[in-house]
């Protein structure tokens, strides 16, 4: 059981995590920090957390493990600030869809790499961001992949092992640039794809008609454009070059359809389509 868990970030994500860790006793105290007062006074009034801080310093103080749950490109303005107040036996983990940068984020605000900070993404979100959008069962059944790196601690990696499997959550270790590498071909790339086609058929003469007759598919295929802009635009730069790679390959294959549909080539297009139908099918059941 964790004593006193501090969340750096009170959003959708940290505010799940809260409530999951609440509802099954896996921690005391939960404390809370954010830029945005009125988030965190949203929290506190939900039950989310216990309490909160102004300062991030008094927020962390006497934590045993600490969560940052902002956006990958505030992490090392918040890990500067804490440079001279976070307990060295303090376990440190994070929430971002992109490890590489926050590990660099990481060293350049501590001016080292805490042994006790093991990076972590949650594989679960919601196309709603903010903490009104938090819910307990947010992660069960997903997974989670931890990130550690040379000299992480055995100790603080167990710790925050446990933490996501009290969450529900699935948990795996993974190389950090493998990591990237697969997230952005599986998550990043589509969530670019969807914001791409909105935004395309948004500057149409006919937009408003298009999008009343829109049908479900659709809908089903652009849910994720409507996820957080902000978080969205520092993935992109945090995971600049697996995301490029994802991006050419998807370029080529789309060339390839293009190409097909020109020359009528209806056998090309029935094998692409059959293709993709076994394995979509083959992952979802």
């Amino acid at each position: 059981m964790i004593e006193r868990l501090t969340l750096i970030g009170v959003g959708m994500i940290g505010g799940s995590l809260a409530l999951a860790l609440r509802q099954g006793g896996f921690c005391g105290e939960i404390v809370g920090y954010d830029r945005d007062i009125q988030a965190l006074q949203k929290a506190l009034e939900s039950g989310v957390i216990d309490r909160y801080a102004e300062d991030p310093c008094a927020a962390v103080s006497g934590a045993e493990v600490v969560v940052l749950a902002t956006p990958v490109r505030a992490v090392e303005a918040i890990c500067r600030t804490l440079r001279d107040c976070l307990a060295e036996e303090t376990v440190l983990t994070d929430v971002g869809s992109v490890k590489g940068d926050v590990v660099r984020a990481v060293v350049a605000g501590f001016g080292r790499l805490p042994q006790n900070f093991v990076p972590g993404h949650p594989i679960a979100g919601k196309e709603r961001s903010g903490i009104e959008a938090a819910s307990a069962d947010l992660f069960v059944g997903r997974r989670v992949i931890l990130t550690p790196v040379a000299g992480t601690s055995a100790q603080a990696q167990r710790k925050v092992r446990l933490l996501w499997e009290c969450a529900g959550s699935v948990v795996e270790d993974m190389a950090l640039e493998h990591h990237d590498e697969v997230l952005a071909a599986t998550s990043h790339l589509p969530h670019l794809l969807a914001f791409t086609l909105v935004a395309s058929l948004s500057r149409l003469g006919e937009s408003d008609e298009i999008f009343r007759y829109a049908a479900g598919g659709f809908r089903d295929f652009t849910r994720i454009a409507s996820s957080d802009p902000i978080m969205w635009r520092d993935v992109c730069l945090s995971n600049r070059d697996a995301i490029l790679n994802a991006l050419n390959h998807f370029e080529h294959d789309l060339q390839g359809l293009s190409e097909a549909i020109a020359a009528g080539d209806g056998r090309r297009l029935l094998e692409l389509f059959s293709n993709a139908k076994r394995s979509r099918d083959r992952f979802c059941h």
